[in-house]
């Protein structure tokens, strides 16, 4: 009896995008299995985002197919299709703007409502639970995000993204501006809240000590091929 093949949660085959850089953003093979979590470490800022609107369908690759929960987006008929299918997506990033003046909780009830000053005691139990789920101490809940340094910052993004249980969550560049002493325990509590949602992960980085911290299938893009490497964990 033949095995069934479960579907991936993100496939990308022979991706070819021109976006005015220095050679193309080329992809020449990428699967990534539901609950998986995968970090690329090759891809510069520029190029990640494009590999984020790519891997949402929010653009289409010139040569090349991508495929999000088993569905070709090049499928998604319009905006009211192609905006049920980023529900299910999670991104993690410093474009997603934060308003800084406001409380950590008022930050994370916008998922939830426009209502944030205060939000209803529904809403702020909702708000609370994401905060403690994502490690942010309560004494910061009620501070203005301003007063965060950025591993708590990226933190409440992290909140955000997670706030209607997508089932893959995108990381660009998410630990490029937090402290060094930080980015380790801010990888593995990422990784932590994944595995406890079930959800897929896929880390776009140039940090090889929160790539091992977030994933644990780490990959290096050969820029001038589109090949994805595995990096191998060694000994020590």
């Amino acid at each position: 009896m033949r095995a069934r093949r479960v579907t991936p949660v993100l496939e990308l085959a022979g991706i070819s995008r021109d976006y005015h850089g220095l050679r193309p953003l080329r992809i020449a093979e990428l699967v990534v299995a539901a609950g998986e979590r995968v970090a690329i470490l090759g891809l510069d800022a520029p190029a990640a985002e494009v590999f984020v609107n790519l891997a949402t369908g929010a653009a289409l690759p010139d040569t090349g197919q991508v495929a999000l929960f088993g569905r070709a987006t090049s499928a998604i008929g319009d905006s009211a299709d192609w905006l049920a299918t980023v529900d299910r997506i999670g991104i993690v990033s410093e474009r997603a703007v934060l308003l800084e003046e406001l409380t950590v909780i008022q930050n994370l009830a916008m998922p939830f409502t426009l209502a944030i000053e205060p939000p209803a005691d529904a809403v702020r139990d909702r708000a609370a639970a994401i905060a403690r789920e994502v490690r942010l101490p309560e004494a910061a809940w009620t501070q203005p995000v301003a007063r965060l340094d950025a591993a708590g910052k990226m933190r409440v993004r992290l909140g955000r993204a997670v706030a209607l249980d997508p089932a893959v969550l995108l990381l660009e560049h998410a630990s490029a501006a937090v402290e060094r002493g930080s980015v380790q325990q801010l990888g593995a509590d990422i990784a932590a809240l994944a595995a406890a949602r079930g959800a897929a992960l896929v880390a776009l980085s140039a940090d090889d000590g929160f790539a091992r911290a977030v994933a644990t299938r780490v990959l290096t893009l050969q820029l001038s091929t589109g090949v994805l490497k595995e990096r191998r964990r060694g000994w020590f």
